[in-house]
């Protein structure tokens, strides 16, 4: 699959994404990061401390980007299709949280 390819639904860019993670400390950053987003914003929330919330797209993001180009390899698929990637982050985390996908 190219860079360039245009997906006519999630299901379809799915497989894409997942070639794009077949690096397992790609996939454990990735995982680290929506982990440490869940805690921030339950934080945020839980203390009413909404300005916490700016700092989770960095932390989403920084532990993903850093995955993609010191072990990946690559660009990341946010930078082409940034709703299907993101969608793609959450459903890799419950893939990985249920045993479906290693890391």
């Amino acid at each position: 699959m190219t860079d360039k390819q245009t997906f006519r639904s999630f299901s379809e860019f799915y497989p894409y994404y997942l070639e794009e993670h077949s690096n397992v400390t790609c996939r454990r950053l990735h995982f680290v990061g929506s982990t440490l987003v869940i805690a921030v914003a339950l934080y945020a929330l839980g203390t009413a401390q909404p300005l916490w919330l700016l700092a989770i797209p960095v932390i989403g993001y920084g532990f993903a980007w850093v995955g993609h180009f010191k072990f990946e390899k690559n660009r990341p698929a946010t930078f082409r299709h940034p709703l299907y990637s993101l969608m793609g982050d959450w459903v890799m985390f419950r893939d990985m949280l249920t045993g479906r996908i290693r890391f």
